[in-house]
């Protein structure tokens, strides 16, 4: 089970929200609208992302990395965090 299932229904819901802004950009722009109308909505949506993202990495450490940790894999658990911590921020 991955770290994140408690909250699977949580991020689905949340994801789809971020789909369903993604569509309303695309209809924005199809209709010419206002620049800086759809910048504010794809600002919108990538902060959407952005707090998925870290709900996501909060569970990763709370469980995956902690278990790692325990289980004597201290060295893997944090060179893959690290790894994960860069292409997230990027």
């Amino acid at each position: 089970m991955n770290s994140y299932e408690v909250e699977k229904d949580d991020l689905l819901r949340r994801l789809r929200k971020i789909e369903g802004q993604v569509r309303g950009i695309q209809r924005m722009i199809e209709e010419g609208r206002y620049c800086i109308d759809v910048l504010t909505q794809l600002a919108a949506a990538r902060q959407g992302l952005n707090r998925v993202g870290m709900l996501i990495l909060d569970r990763h450490i709370k469980g995956c990395v902690i278990n790692a940790i325990r289980s004597g894999e201290e060295e893997r658990a944090v060179e893959e965090l690290n790894q994960v911590l860069l292409r997230f921020i990027r």
